[in-house]
């Protein structure tokens, strides 16, 4: 009788100072199926990382001995595969937009229920095994986004985007000059089970709209003649990509 072994368990990493909340993530994971470690400081937690393949940083701002943004952008620039979801008390915009900008793929603002937190987790890994059917390059204007290589450019010129800005603009030139609801793309760019706040969207269309604007800024103050994708928000529905 063949017999097939059971995949091994997803490799947490959990960042937390605070005896508690370490201590309840980790045997909470553990007690999920996943394979946590635990450190209590951002120095340790490169060293772990240095040492160890993880899948998943849990990752908390307030550390002892460095900040959590610099962990996040040391490890993503390490691992471009890991993904980083941030644990934070901190709420206002630009704090979330500072954690996304180092390399975060989301973030849970404390207080937050293990539930929460386990549904999270089950979103962002069941979409990265999904395997999806190749998909040629979308073309917006003189943007090119490469689904399978990952790569965004205009003219040759590569345009560095964030995980989820790629996968939002993504969807959005496949349905360019067509209306797409915010609901639609919590679940194509998300999950189809997302529950959570959408503010997350809002801040990554904010971070994505910058990225675009950036493209035709030059020192000289003489724009490229580029023909660049605009997003419209469409106020109490979505956003639509509209060309130039």
């Amino acid at each position: 009788m063949r017999t097939h072994a059971a995949p091994a368990p997803f490799r947490i990493l959990v960042v937390e100072d605070d005896d508690t909340i370490g201590r309840h993530l980790e045997s909470g994971l553990r007690g999920n199926g996943y394979a946590p470690a635990w450190s209590r400081t951002g120095a340790g937690a490169l060293t772990e990382a240095a040492q160890s393949r993880y899948d998943v940083l849990l990752l908390d701002l307030g550390l002892p001995d460095m900040d959590g943004l610099d962990v996040a952008r040391q490890l993503r620039a390490r691992f471009p595969d890991l993904l980083i979801l941030i644990l934070t008390a901190r709420t206002d915009d630009i704090d979330v937009i500072a954690g996304l900008d180092a390399g975060a793929d989301d973030y849970l603002v404390k207080p937050f229920s293990l539930t929460v937190l386990l549904a999270r987790l089950r979103a962002h890994l069941r979409r990265r095994t999904i395997a999806s059917p190749p998909q040629e390059p979308v073309r917006a204007g003189d943007v090119v986004i490469d689904v399978i290589a990952r790569r965004c450019t205009v003219q040759d010129q590569e345009i560095e985007l964030r995980p989820k800005e790629f996968e939002l603009l993504a969807v959005l030139a496949r349905n360019a000059g067509e209306a797409v609801s915010r609901e639609t793309l919590m679940a194509e760019v998300w999950d189809e089970n997302w529950f959570g706040s959408t503010k997350t969207l809002d801040v990554t269309m904010a971070g994505l709209r910058r990225r675009l604007t950036d493209v035709m800024v030059r020192p000289n103050g003489v724009s490229p003649p580029y023909r660049m994708p605009r997003i419209t928000t469409l106020r109490g529905h979505g956003y639509r990509l509209e060309l130039e």
